[in-house]
């Protein structure tokens, strides 16, 4: 085989490879879109049915800390829809609009879940200790990685598209290690509410919809970042390999 011949099939390669990593994106972009979706239709859902007990989002969460043993994180609202989180720094458990002061069952998931972040940061839970070390490495990666594998890229310069590459792919790394610490959050909520008495079984299945729905967006969001990566792993070390010809 020519110069000739060895360049077409290298370009007809790298035309391949890109069109699949933009066909992942693609579908990884309407996974997320999907999972997004589906987390509201569920929580409207379930937002509709109230608990046989009447009880509260929050007094939820409160009962669930209290039996842990915590009593030093205080409950607050935040505006918002969906947009509940757990503040280790401030010891502060904030529910949104759409969960603070409702007594359905799709409320009083969510805030068991955060309840059981609390625990998680109260026990010692390994994954998110691994988590929020990792935070100031994600936060120079998805700052600098992308623009310093551009960077080598255009001036032909291999070992800064891997550099930048590795800085980058902080991104999917975090979204990985996020999976766990949601998940077990989820499941100390499930056991917490059951143990407690919060819902009835047939309510509990209704958060667990809720929970698994709410899982999904952070398997797509590490979905979009593998894809997002692999996409600029093949342009741009493609674009520098060709160069270096």
């Amino acid at each position: 085989m020519n110069y000739y011949d060895y360049y077409n099939a290298a370009a007809s390669t790298y035309g391949m490879e890109s069109m699949l990593s933009l066909l992942l994106v693609l579908l990884c972009a309407v996974f997320a879109m999907y999972a997004s979706a589906k987390v509201k239709l569920t929580y409207k859902r379930y937002d509709k049915k109230l608990s046989s007990r009447h009880i509260t989002a929050e007094q939820a969460a409160q009962t669930v800390l209290q039996r842990a043993g915590i009593t030093d994180v205080r409950i607050s609202r935040v505006s918002g829809t969906l947009t509940d989180y757990y503040s280790p720094s401030e010891k502060v458990l904030c529910l949104s609009d759409s969960t603070y002061g409702h007594t359905s069952i799709a409320a009083i998931g969510v805030a068991c879940h955060e309840a059981g972040h609390a625990i998680q940061h109260a026990v010692g839970y390994g994954p998110i200790k691994v988590r929020n070390a990792f935070v100031p490495v994600c936060n120079i990666g998805s700052k600098l990685g992308l623009p310093l594998a551009i960077f080598g890229a255009i001036i032909s310069m291999k070992p800064l598209v891997l550099i930048g590459l590795l800085l980058y792919s902080a991104i999917a790394i975090f979204q990985l290690v996020t999976l766990p610490v949601e998940f077990d959050a989820s499941h100390r909520a499930m056991e917490q509410m059951k143990a407690q008495g919060l819902l009835e079984e047939d309510e509990l299945r209704g958060a667990r919809k809720v929970l698994t729905a709410a899982a999904m967006t952070y398997v797509a969001g590490l979905a979009s970042a593998l894809a997002s990566l692999l996409r600029y792993a093949v342009i741009l070390l493609g674009r520098s390999g060709n160069d270096d010809d």
